[in-house]
């Protein structure tokens, strides 16, 4: 096919030799399956903002980092240089985060280059050679959806472990790849975890906690439905407790379980941090008035 405005200058680079297809068009970007050499690829061409339904919610990027001085000061005033970098940012942000997860043993696309706001990375395929289905569209047996969750919920341990929370998975950006070559799981269909622009730091991003959360129950959601009794489960508090205590490692023993620790209300504390932002406050007017 004729190669989309976007991949020509990829094409003009010799990044790609020639884009077979279109492989889809989700809310954030479109992706094409594509040739280099003697391998197929696929690069995703990111949408400009005002044209995504998936937004840049300021939950995501809190505490973002930006290397260039100048850039962060324009993106904190909005102007439109700074918009420009925000949308630079955003887009390398998945970049950052595959090269990250990758490195830390998860199973995520590997990245071979990203180029213009284009991000050329590997195919992901099944047995027969052909682009891996999501598992929205796969029906599971009980053993098998037991088996893909508890290898989910270890991916997003590891993911943890390396300081990154996905904050947006489901069913929807998880993929079912064959995988080739020697070892145990070689031969088998696995879940291959996609789509990172909006990954937030774990320790960085105050709403990490609440995206986490959200995340482990799309996945017991899911699979709850080949498999009722993992509706039950509560992998999600007690991941994010462990990770709090400093007690989190790939290899920590999960149950599924999870009981609240009760603690009394510091209440004099309370009253406190009350006080303090109260006389915030009528400092700040003050100084307005003045």
């Amino acid at each position: 096919m004729k190669p989309p405005p976007r991949l020509q200058s990829l094409v003009e680079e010799g990044l790609i030799d020639t884009v077979v297809r279109q492989l889809m068009s989700g809310k954030e970007a479109m992706v094409f399956v594509v040739r280099c050499g003697d391998e197929t690829r696929c690069a995703k061409i990111y949408k400009e903002a005002n044209n995504r339904s998936f937004r840049q919610a300021v939950d995501y990027t809190e505490n973002r980092k930006v290397k260039n001085s100048r850039s962060a000061r324009a993106m904190a005033k909005g102007s439109r240089f700074g918009r420009q970098e925000q949308e630079a940012a955003w887009q390398s942000a998945e970049v950052d985060a595959l090269y990250r997860l990758a490195a830390a043993g998860v199973r995520v696309p590997l990245p071979y280059n990203f180029h213009e706001g284009v991000l050329l990375m590997e195919l992901v395929t099944d047995a027969h050679g052909d682009a891996a289905p999501r598992l929205n569209d796969v029906a599971f047996t009980p053993e098998d959806a037991r088996a893909h969750h508890a290898t989910l919920i270890a991916e997003v341990v590891r993911m943890l472990c390396a300081g990154v929370v996905h904050g947006d998975l489901s069913e929807f950006n998880i993929l079912l790849a064959h995988t080739p070559g020697e070892g145990d799981e070689a031969g088998r269909d696995g879940p291959v975890i996609i789509d990172l622009p909006q990954a937030v730091d774990a320790a960085g991003n105050n709403h990490a906690p609440r995206m986490l959360l959200r995340d482990v129950a799309n996945l017991r959601d899911f699979f709850g439905q080949f498999a009722p009794e993992l509706l039950a489960t509560q992998y999600g508090p007690e991941i994010w407790s462990l990770y709090q205590t400093g007690l989190l490692t790939n290899d920590t023993p999960l149950t599924g379980r999870f009981t609240p620790q009760k603690h009394d209300v510091d209440l004099s504390s309370v009253m406190r941090e009350i006080d303090d932002a109260r006389a915030e406050d009528a400092a700040r007017r003050l100084r307005i008035a003045v």
